[in-house]
């Protein structure tokens, strides 16, 4: 969730538009285990996908699936319009799933992980399932040649936003990190008497940032951010800045959160939902991290969440609140 283009869509029209092409009957399932009522979308390649199946697509890297959430994401003109250009999970499907050789099973809502990443990597990295003649070429080039030119303006809907990206290895996910910004107190003044403060999440190679808050030293976001978390996760860095429109953005602060309490709590419970209301870990406060106070993890409605509370370091002043909560991708 990078921060937004001039582009970016923010009308409540594009968010119907979104929202009419989700509730036709073919999007009302995952494009590639038929879950029913997907949330996530892959904006490049134009399908509708569950949540498990996410974490499949995630996995691939930007340069073939670039995953966004349909609630909680913003998306931009040219996302939306190539949704609707493709026409939804049956079309795309009509594509990627052609050559399905005969007596290939789908892996269906709760299939195992390891069945949905074959699937999907044969589907959309691999082309396996798409006719010879519409498979994409790998190439040199900055831009992905097709072998039938009769079958370029059907395939550049799927790829070419991204099809420039310089192609990364597989990345396994182990689950979703939702943090929640909360809000700033007492932050640094980096203009004449006040800010104009943003929040930038960093785990791994993803980022994800908040809006800016005009002029406001005290901030409050109430914003959602979504991670993916990589089996072999470091800490969430977090970092304050001041937004500047003629110049670069100054720091306002920074800080490490130590992820592996929450995950290692949470996966040491399992599902969650057969639990009621408890504490199940805890981050303790010490003279190298950035706690105000020790962090408790808890299981609340079925959910494992931890509050955070932050003092911003390598900065004059500042505090940040956060919400943390842990998505498994079998959840």
């Amino acid at each position: 969730m990078s921060k937004p283009s001039p582009g970016t869509l923010r009308s409540s029209a594009g968010k119907r538009r979104l929202q009419e092409l989700l509730r036709q009957s073919d999007n009302r399932f995952c494009a590639d285990c038929g879950a029913p009522d997907p949330k996530w979308a892959s904006a490049n390649i134009g399908v509708f996908i569950c949540l498990k199946c996410c974490g499949v697509h995630r996995s691939l890297g930007v340069h073939i699936s670039k995953v966004l959430s349909v609630t909680l994401d913003e998306w931009s003109d040219d996302e939306i319009e190539a949704m609707i250009e493709v026409g939804g999970n049956a079309s795309a499907n009509s594509i990627y799933e052609v050559s399905i050789p005969q007596g290939y099973s789908k892996p269906g809502p709760d299939s195992c992980n390891d069945e949905r990443v074959k699937f999907i990597r044969s589907k959309y990295e691999l082309q396996e399932f798409l006719k010879p003649s519409l498979r994409i070429l790998s190439g040199s080039s900055k831009s992905n040649s097709i072998q039938s030119s009769s079958s370029k303006s059907i395939m550049e809907s799927f790829q070419s936003p991204f099809s420039s990206q310089k192609t990364e290895g597989m990345v396994e996910f182990i689950g979703l990190l939702k943090i929640k910004v909360l809000k700033g107190t007492n932050l640094a003044v980096r203009d004449m008497l006040s800010s104009d403060p943003y929040v930038v999440l960093t785990l791994g190679q993803q980022k994800a940032q908040t809006s800016v808050r005009k002029s406001n030293l005290n901030p409050v976001w109430n914003e959602e951010l979504m991670l993916s978390v990589p089996q072999n996760y470091g800490p969430l860095k977090v970092e304050v800045y001041d937004h500047d429109t003629f110049s670069a953005d100054d720091v306002m602060g920074e800080a490490e959160v130590d992820i592996q309490p929450m995950i290692t709590s949470a996966m040491a419970y399992g599902d969650p939902e057969m639990f009621g209301n408890m504490q199940i870990g805890k981050w303790l406060k010490s003279h190298d991290n950035a706690l105000k106070e020790d962090s408790i993890v808890n299981i609340v409605d079925g959910k494992v969440k931890q509050e955070i509370f932050l003092k911003l370091q390598n900065v004059e002043s500042g505090e940040l609140d956060l919400e943390l909560e842990w998505i498994a991708l079998d959840q």
